[in-house]
């Protein structure tokens, strides 16, 4: 499967904005999808995930609460809905999958393919 990460742009702080990864496969609902980012001169990190079928979602403490993923397996899309947006919060996002019945994870080498990442920028 092939994704395409979209939605990245500069916001204000205590803006919203959502990322969309849009799967070249209709066979998308056989992967977790998941969100990571790489602030500048920084390691990339996980954001967050949510199982094939979105019963369940797990969040980097950094973002819980403010951040939600979603995904609609007709349009083979996932989601990141972005909520009050922080300067830190500043970095590329990349959606990822993962195929199977894996278990949940947090670790980016459990991930493959991925997409080329959307840039998000808070303004402070």
């Amino acid at each position: 499967v092939q994704l395409q990460a979209s939605g990245g742009g500069l916001v204000q702080a205590g803006g919203s904005l959502r990322l969309s990864c849009v799967a070249s496969e209709r066979t998308f609902e056989t992967y977790t999808m998941a969100w990571f980012r790489q602030a500048p001169g920084k390691e990339r990190e996980f954001v967050g995930a949510q199982s094939r079928r979105g019963g369940i979602s797990y969040y980097a403490d950094s973002v819980k609460g403010r951040f939600t993923i979603s995904r609609d397996n007709a349009k083979n899309t996932a989601y990141l809905q972005m909520n009050s947006l922080r300067p830190e919060d500043t970095a590329v996002y990349y959606c990822a999958a993962r195929h199977g019945n894996a278990p949940l994870s947090r670790t980016e080498t459990d991930f493959g393919p991925w997409g080329q990442g959307t840039l998000v920028t808070v303004s402070s």
